[in-house]
This record gives C-alpha cells, structure tokens and sequence, in this order.
C-alpha cells in the first residue's frame, strides 16, 4: 500500500520552499524519466494554483515548466537512441513499459508522424510510453520535437486552466470545511492510483499491469485526465478483434 500522505506531505514542503527550481527539477527529472511518486499533472495544478494566488508570474510558470517538460523528454528521446532496443526491453519492464507496449507505440507514432506524437503527450497512458517510442522507431527529429512541443504545451495548458479555476475555489472548500491542503492532495492521490487501478484491472500478468498502472499514475492522475484515459482505453478494447467462440 502507497503511503499517500508522505508524498503529498513532502510535495507541498517542497514547493514552499524552493519553489519554481523545485518545480523545474522534479518535472525534468520526470520527463527523462526518472521513477517519482509523484503525479505530474499534481505539479502543474499546484503551480497553476500558486500563479492563481499571486506567488508566480503567470509566463514564469508556465515558461519553465514547458522547458523542463520539453528538456527532460528530449534527453530521454536521445538517451533511447543511444542505448538502444534491447536494453530498453529489458529495463522498461520494470516501470511498466513492456515490450508489447512500446512496439504497439512505436509502430503508431511512425505511422501517425508529429500529428500521432502530440495527441500522444494529451493522452494520459499514452504519454509515459511516447517518448521511449518515438527513440524505438528512430523518429526524425524534424517530426518528434514538433509534437513533442505543441502535445507538451497542450497538456500544460489544460492543466494550468485547471488548476487556475480550481485552485482558489478548493482552498476555500477546504478552509470553510477547517480541513488542511494535505486532505485535498492525499484523496487527490488515492483517487488517482484507484482509477487506473480500476481501468487495467482485467490484464492478465499481474505484475507488469501492476507496474503500467503505477507508470501512468505518477504521470497523471487528476479528475480530466482519468477521463481522458478511460476514453482512450475503452477505444483500444473497442478496437482490438472479438475472441471467437469455441462453442
């Protein structure tokens, strides 16, 4: 079991204390994608909330979330090429990224191009897989930075609307209801890991669905982004071929 409250305890400690360089480092770090336990989209939302209150300039936070996005994703894309097929099959399984999952990936981003590449960075449990993809299939940069860049800048967009408009309207839900911020971001957490828990609940190797869940988890998990994600995955299981009957 997650503990929910460390992390959303040291998240808000964090973000008081060092700020936009806190913010810029862990979304960077995300974006090359090292392991946190911590939802990207939460990062944005609690930045836009921050811009809301009058802590950041609004082209500040913005600004250097979308460097950090676009910076840690293009290291990662090159790290990929560099390191090649056979030693991100056989890592990218623990984090959830199996072999299936990034040849699925792979062929569709060759296919789709920048267009594929971006709707891919909106989609959340296609995002955490898009840029080791986009490495596999050795896309041009001339196509991936493109969709890199406008998918990047979508999904922060949606975010930071969010978290603009929601966020004062939360903290006052939560100071009416004498309730600390930290309720809010721990139920925020524990909804967002029951949800995607819930929507790959039929796969069959326990463990890698367990590991593919966590993935998408830690990389979005807000009320829109579940939506997002239901969608796209109720669409997948529409799309795969009927099992024929054996009667």
């Amino acid at each position: 079991m997650i503990p929910v409250n460390e992390p959303a305890a040291s998240l808000a400690q964090f973000l008081d204390t060092y700020g936009l360089i806190a913010i810029f480092v862990l979304m960077l770090l995300k974006g090359i994608g090292v392991p946190a336990p911590i939802p990207s989209d939460l990062i944005m939302l609690a930045a836009a909330s921050q811009v809301a209150a009058g802590k950041f300039a609004i082209w500040q936070a913005f600004g250097i979330i979308l460097v950090a996005m676009v910076g840690g994703a293009w290291i990662q894309y090159l790290l990929v090429r560099k390191m090649g097929r056979s030693f991100l099959y056989r890592f990218g399984r623990y984090i959830g990224l199996t072999e299936d999952r990034l040849d699925r990936a792979a062929e569709a981003v060759r296919k789709g191009g920048a267009i594929t590449v971006g709707a891919s960075f909106v989609t959340p449990g296609l995002r955490v897989a898009t840029v080791p993809a986009c490495g596999l299939a050795e896309l041009p940069y001339r196509t991936f930075l493109p969709g890199l860049i406008g998918g990047s800048g979508a999904f922060l967009t949606l975010h930071f609307v969010i978290g603009y408009v929601g966020g004062p309207i939360v903290s006052a839900v939560m100071r009416a209801a004498n309730l600390p911020m930290l309720v809010f971001i721990a139920a925020f957490f524990a909804i967002g890991l029951a949800g995607w828990m819930l929507m790959r609940r039929r796969r069959k190797k326990a463990v890698d669905a367990t590991l593919e869940r966590l993935n998408d988890w830690a990389d979005a998990s807000c009320p829109v982004c579940l939506a997002l994600g239901a969608a796209e995955h109720l669409r997948h299981r529409k799309s795969m071929p009927a099992v024929p009957s054996h009667e």
